[in-house]
């Protein structure tokens, strides 16, 4: 669950009035619900029964809409948040589409083909967030905040997802991922999606100032931590196919030390190219 949803929410739902927190547990057992289909240690070992379940489970939500009922409780649950709380449930189509593309190999051969994905897996998932966490007019900004947590794992975990058969970056070549050689167009790649990320997270700053002020210091701390791991993979020379750009104990604590007592997260080093 937390490789493919970004934790902003988990850390800043922790803070949300107890009215809307039955509306939050209702996304995430859907969204988790469908990611156990795809990814779950039970999950079906042929990729079109995956997608025929999560064909199924889709089918339970527009029945539920519909008025109609359903059998799934995580159905019944958030057809009831979305009815409370006026939840853009409709996104759930796109975030739909995108774990159908997790079900058999993963090649995305274009940035079209990433950002179609990521709207799905990712921005869908913020948008519909947004209401939850008392900015409903912030939508599109918690949606790229949702995107620039997904890009940033698919940065760091190149080599890991190439294990499980999914090449999400396009740019980047199986051929170079199998040597785990980090060839300058590799580098390049890399470094284009690391400024693609920041900006992402710059871009995404009016959902801290949108929210209630006790909800901001999880927004703050899940962002500063994950835009240090963009500075790792820049410490690293982009090189993630041999070591792994995760953060010391220590960095990650005074991360966390350091968004809990400051007003924004850099989401940019001085210096930083504008992308092309």
């Amino acid at each position: 669950m937390q490789r493919r949803h970004d934790p902003t929410f988990y850390f800043a739902t922790m803070r949300l009035p107890a009215e809307v927190r039955p509306a939050v547990h209702a996304v995430y057992a859907y969204v988790r619900r469908a990611d156990q289909l795809v990814d779950g240690p039970d999950r079906a070992s042929d990729p079109a029964a995956r997608r025929a379940q999560l064909n199924d489970l889709e089918a339970e939500l527009n029945a539920g809409l519909a008025g109609e009922g359903s059998r799934e409780s995580c159905v019944t649950a958030l057809v009831d948040a979305g009815a409370r709380h006026d939840l853009p449930l409709s996104e759930l189509g796109v975030y739909m589409d995108s774990m159908r593309v997790d079900c058999g190999p993963v090649r995305m051969a274009t940035r079209e083909d990433l950002e179609r994905y990521m709207n799905g897996s990712a921005a869908a998932v913020g948008r519909i967030m947004a209401p939850l966490l008392g900015a409903p007019g912030a939508s599109e900004s918690f949606a790229r905040l949702g995107v620039a947590f997904q890009l940033t794992n698919f940065i760091r975990d190149v080599h890991e997802d190439w294990a499980l058969d999914r090449l999400y970056l396009p740019g980047v070549s199986e051929e170079q991922i199998a040597n785990r050689r980090p060839t300058p167009d590799f580098k390049a790649a890399l470094a284009q999606e690391v400024q693609r990320a920041r900006k992402l997270f710059s871009d995404s700053a009016p959902a801290l100032k949108a929210v209630a002020p006790r909800i901001r210091p999880g927004i703050r701390m899940a962002s500063s931590v994950y835009v240090r791991v963009l500075d790792r993979v820049e410490r690293l020379d982009y090189d993630v196919l041999r070591r792994r750009a995760d953060l010391a104990p220590w960095e990650a604590g005074l991360a966390l030390l350091q968004a809990a007592t400051a007003g924004a997260v850099p989401a940019q080093r001085s210096g930083s190219h504008s992308l092309p």
